[in-house]
Order: C-alpha cells, then structure tokens, then sequence
C-alpha cells in the first residue's frame, strides 16, 4: 500500500489506467507500424488517426496541422525553426521582418534558449526581448503593445506551470492584429484545463505535452494554424505526412488518445467547481498548519489546480524536506542547489520579495484528483506544522521540549554553535554568524532559553547583532571582553598547568583558552571540571579556527572533538590524528541492509534527516526498524558518546543518501570504522507497510 500524496502534477502526472491500458494493448497486441499496408499495420494506423481525429475536435484544430511528437520541447523547437526559417527568407527577399523575438518573462525556459539557439544558428541575428508582466503575473499588454510593430515572433503561453496564472490571450490577440509577428502560445498547463479552439484564434503554433495530463512521458502535439510557416525539425522517413518523421511512438499515442477521449467524453475528470473547492481546501489547510502563510498566485486569475507560497523565516528546502518526509510530494518554485534555492525567476519577474521567490514553494494536482486524496492531503499538512511547531520553526503557543548538548549550524562552510543545558534552560553560543541570528533567536525563545554568553574565536565576530535581537533572552548583566568572556569570570587550571576563564553551564563549564601571536585567536574548551581543575580527559570539545586546533592538543586527549568555526568539505568535527583511509564498504544498499542487521543485531539505525522531517514521517523506518533521530547538526554530540563507548554498528539513512553518507565518513574518519549509509536513501528503500 502506498502512503504518497502526490501534489506535483504541473511537473508530472500518473498516468491514467484506461491509457495504460491502451498502451499495453498496442505493446501486445497491435504492435504494427502504421505506415505498413498490411493488416497488422492498418490496425496500428486506425488507433493513430483516432487520437489524431479527437484531438482535432477537442482542440478546435479545424483546417490546421496536428501532429503528434515526443512532447513540448519538441513543439517549442519546431515551432521556433518554423517561424525563424521562414522570417529569414522574408528578409533574404527584401521583406521588412521586424526585429525583436519576444517572449514572455514568465515563459518556461525552453522558449528562450530555443529563440536563443535558432536565432544564432540561422544568423538572424535579431534581439530577444522579454515581455514584463504585472504583480499578478498577467503579460504587460501596454509594453506588447509598444514593441508589437518590431515584433518578428512572439511567444507567450497559455497558463504558467509555476503559478498557473492563465493569460489574456484574447487580450494578446488584440494587441498582435495590426502586427506580423508570428505568434507562439505554449499550452502545456491549458489541456484538459482551459477550453481550446485553436482555429478561431491567431495562434500560429500551439505545443502540448501528453505527460502533464496522465499520458507517459515521451508524447506530445503540435498544432499548426492553416497559412503558417512550417519547416519540419525531423527528416527522415515522412511520417506524420512529412511533417515529423520517426516511427511514431505509437503506445504513447495510443494512450494519449485514450486521455483525449476520457476529455471528450466528460465522464472522467472533475469539474471546474470541485477543483476550485479542492484547492480552496488546501489553502485552509496550509493557512491553519503554516502561520504567516502567503500565496504568490492571485486565485481569481490562475488555473484552479495551482497553488504557489511561502512562509516566512522558512527556506524551500525546509518545506520540501518536511513535505517529503510525510509522503506529499511537491515542489520548489524554483531549482534548488544542495544549499540554497535560486530564486524563482517567474516570481521575481512579478516583483514579489526576495524571501518569496527564494522560498517558494508549489503544490499542483490534476483533474483527477478525489475527494480521499485531498482530505489525506490535508491532515498531512497538519502534520507538517506540527512538526515544525516541535522544532521551533514556525511559531507555537506551547513551549517545544528542551534540547540538551551541541547543536552546530552552518552555511557556506562556516559555522555557529550552540552549547545547550536543558536542565538549567540556558545555553551559550559560539561565533553566531548574521545568517543564523534569526534562527537562533527562533530557537532560543521557542525552548525558553536564557543565553549566558555569546562568545567568539575572534573579536566582535557577530555578537551584537545576536545580542540585539534576543532582547530579555540574554544575560545583559554579565560584563565582557571583546570576545565575549565575561570580564570577572571564575577561573580553572587546565591540563598544561595554564589558568582560564569559564562561563558555568550546568554541571559542565566553557573555559576561554588564550591562542596565537598576539592573543589575536581564542579557543573553548567544553568539559566537567574537577574542583578548580579542567583534566584532559574531560574535555569533550574544543571550540576553535583551524590555526588553534595544534595548541589544543595539551588541553585535551584523543578522544576530544575539535569543533572548527569553518567546515568547507563538511566534516563536521575532527579529531586531534584523524583517519585518513576510509573503506570501501561504508554503503549498503537497500537489499543488503536487512542482511546485515540479521548479522548485527546490536547494530541502530541512525536517521540524519532534521528534526521536523523525523517528526513529520509517516513510513517506517528501513527494515521495520526503531531509528534514532541524529540531525547532523547534532551529529558532533553524538559522535562524541559513540567514539568514547563500544563501537557498535550504525546505520545512518536520510532521504537520499547525500546526508547519511557525510554522517557515515566522518564517523569513520574520527575512527569509527562500523559506520555505515544506506545507499539512495528513503527514496530507494522498499515501501513497508503502515503501523495500524
């Protein structure tokens, strides 16, 4: 049984069953190609001009060309040679062309690169000029209206695959009449969506894309006004009546067409008001699960399967991971590094924040959807806020449960840490950088921390701002250095005889360690004295920049974790003689796990993904196993146990297997050599069934 809620369908949908059905059928049963003139190949050819003959009524294609290819890309190409090639033999014969190749700001990519590529390849050498479009990401008819005179092509689309925005094609239209400019309009998002009468419009071009309304990937259609310019992409054979050759893919037409039909006939997607209420659900929902929710897609204007958000204080990528933790399946708004999310161009073209298009987020289903799946949707996102509630994510009235230890946060190779005491409700933070003050104020007043100092490795480094923003959450009566150290602390002997300072924190204390020419570095020792005496062996971390780490070593022993303010390769921590040589055996794939655990059963399975995606998952664990939830921010605090106690195996697993191998190799480079990943993460284990 399956637990996934899939909510991506402007990227890609299932397939429908009744076109699975026609697909398998042509595979088995009237495999024939259409262009033969025997029986088997009549067969094949009386399915193809089925599809062909419903499209054409659906569409409204009249006296136009339709033919069916591998899908929008393909379209979008064929239509930009069509219309290039013949502009520039216009030119070559002394016909004035115009000279600007417009698109829309919002358009899918593959339109200008196509205009971008042809244009260089042909040597039209004209200019591509992006068409603004307003708040509500509707085309600027004022500024069409300015360069519609110099427009040799135009293309614009029907609907947006980010915010389903629909177009004033009409409007467009009105605009375009007095001009020559060959006009592009994608469709992709329109079918099935928008009612299509393509040969009453001045459409010249019109590319579909089966995959996005439940055909497979690898089928699509072209629509071309009767008059327009034609110049096939693909030569070869003469297929589709010498407009696309290539032996047709005939399963994907056969599914296509039984897609088309089902549209054709009405009796299969759901209509326009229940989709509306669908999404209108949803809404209610993120608003109630996520405060301070906003949409980026005016409602009233867009395609009723669309929604488009953010939050604020939250990345796309936390939205994503939490999503996907509990099984719904959506998307950024925008393409995402393993770091950061670009901002999203179509938003940013909107003029929306950058904290909106950076963090978007896009939730699409498909006129398919039902009623079970958009209530199921719903308590998953409920869920979702919760679990980010529980992290300290997103505002909650009720206190989160304390953490106790280290927590470490990073971006760009740099780090801050966070020295926790949950007993004493109090903490103190180690060189806070500017990206995570908010996070760290966020943390501190959800769990209802008291910060007893904020110290650095260098002077000044961040602190003031910190101190600024967390307000009665920190200890304003202690007097410091420019470091951070309190002015009047109590001071220890370490293990070379040396004095320090210390800033008690419950039972352990962080002793300010003097490092470098010139006293210019400052280092931290984190342990549980003895009296007035900071022994070796009980110091678990060290706190430091890489040119302090060699002067630790008479303050510390092997087992201590040397905890950098860099961490460009993402090691984590070290220790004072690491291990080099890493084996070759530290992933398991999803087959091999269960064998190992029957091998080692004191082995734990460790999961590396945040706390709000372990909270928010809905699967099982791998193997049907308890895991215990290290986030790698935490993954030194644990480290540290692990290393100091008998080696037992560890499994870690994420999402992927990105994060679990990182936990894995830095686990084996402290020397810990039974650390383990499972390879490909959560995404490739095999589903289990859900607890009762």
């Amino acid at each position: 049984m399956t637990t996934e809620i899939y909510l991506d369908s402007n990227a890609t949908s299932v397939v429908l069953p009744a076109a699975i059905e026609a697909a398998t059928d042509v595979m088995r049963q009237r495999y024939g190609n259409p262009s033969s003139t025997h029986a088997t190949g009549l067969q094949a050819k009386a399915i193809l001009d089925e599809a062909r003959a419903c499209a054409v009524r659906l569409l409204g294609v009249g006296n136009g060309r339709l033919m069916f290819n591998s899908g929008a890309t393909e379209g979008i190409q064929t239509s930009v040679l069509s219309a290039l090639v013949s502009l520039r033999e216009r030119r070559d014969a002394g016909e004035a062309i115009g000279s600007l190749l417009v698109y829309g700001a919002t358009e899918h990519k593959a339109v200008p690169e196509s205009l971008a590529h042809w244009n260089r390849l042909l040597g039209l050498n004209l200019t591509l000029h992006k068409l603004p479009v307003d708040h509500d990401g509707a085309h600027s008819l004022q500024a069409l209206r300015e360069v519609a005179l110099q427009a040799a092509m135009v293309c614009t689309m029907a609907a947006n695959n980010e915010t389903g925005v629909v177009s004033d094609l009409a409007g467009i239209a009105s605009v375009l009449a007095a001009s020559k400019a060959l006009w592009m309009v994608d469709c992709v998002q329109a079918l099935g969506k928008l009612k299509l009468d393509l040969s009453s419009t001045r459409i010249d071009y019109a590319p579909f894309s089966g995959h996005k309304l439940y055909a497979p990937k690898g089928i699509g259609m072209l629509y071309v006004r009767t008059g327009a310019p034609f110049t096939p992409l693909i030569m070869g054979g003469g297929q589709e009546g010498g407009q696309r050759s290539g032996t047709e893919n005939m399963a994907g037409i056969a599914a296509l067409g039984a897609v088309l039909s089902a549209l054709e006939r009405g009796d299969t997607f759901r209509s326009n008001e229940e989709l509306h209420s669908f999404r209108a659900r949803l809404a209610e929902s993120l608003r109630a699960a996520l405060p301070g929710v906003v949409f980026n897609n005016p409602f009233d204007k867009c395609l009723p399967t669309t929604l488009n958000f953010a939050v604020p204080g939250l990345s796309s990528r936390e939205l994503m991971d939490v999503f996907d933790a509990a099984q719904v399946r959506v998307s950024a708004g925008s393409a995402c590094s393993s770091s950061k999310a670009a901002p999203s161009y179509v938003l940013d073209a909107m003029g929306l924040p950058l904290w909106r298009s950076a963090g978007a987020i896009r939730m699409s289903f498909g006129p398919l959807a039902d009623e079970a799946t958009i209530a199921a949707a719903c308590k998953r996102i409920e869920r979702c806020g919760e679990a980010l509630r529980a992290s300290c994510l997103i505002p909650s009235e009720r206190p989160a449960a304390p953490h106790d230890g280290l927590l470490q946060l990073g971006v760009e190779g740099a780090c801050s840490w966070m020295v926790l005491d949950a007993a004493s409700r109090s903490c103190i933070v180690i060189d806070p950088l500017p990206d995570h003050v908010a996070r760290i104020e966020s943390y501190v007043r959800c769990q209802g921390y008291k910060v007893q100092a904020i110290v650095s490795t260098l002077p000044n480094a961040g602190r003031a701002m910190l101190i600024d923003a967390l307000g009665r959450h920190f200890n304003h009566h202690t007097e410091a250095d420019e470091y951070g150290c309190p002015l009047q602390a109590a001071s220890i002997t370490l293990a070379n005889g040396a004095s320090a300072g210390t800033i008690a924190l419950g039972a352990q204390v962080l002793a300010c360690v003097h490092c470098g020419t010139g006293d210019e570095l400052r280092a931290y020792l984190l342990g549980t004295p003895q009296g007035t005496v900071l022994p070796a062996a009980s110091v678990r971390f060290a706190f430091s920049a890489r040119p302090a780490q060699q002067a630790l070593r008479a303050v510390s022993v092997e087992q201590t974790l040397l905890c950098p303010t860099r961490d460009e390769h993402n090691q984590f921590c070290t220790i004072a003689a690491p291990v080099t040589a890493l084996a070759a055996d530290a992933q398991l794939d999803s087959r091999a796990l269960e064998a190992f655990l029957q091998a080692h059963p004191d082995a734990r399975l460790v999961d590396v993904r945040e706390p709000y995606e372990f909270a928010a998952t809905v699967a099982p664990s791998p193997a049907g196993r308890a895991a215990l939830s290290v986030p790698l921010g935490r993954l030194a605090e644990f480290a540290s146990e692990w290393l100091r106690a008998e080696q037992t195996p560890l499994v870690f697993f994420c999402r992927s297997g990105n994060r679990s191998m990182k936990a894995a190799q830095c686990l084996r480079r402290l020397g810990h050599q039974h650390a383990y990943s499972l390879n490909g993460g959560l995404a490739l284990a095999p589903p289990l069934p859900l607890a009762a």
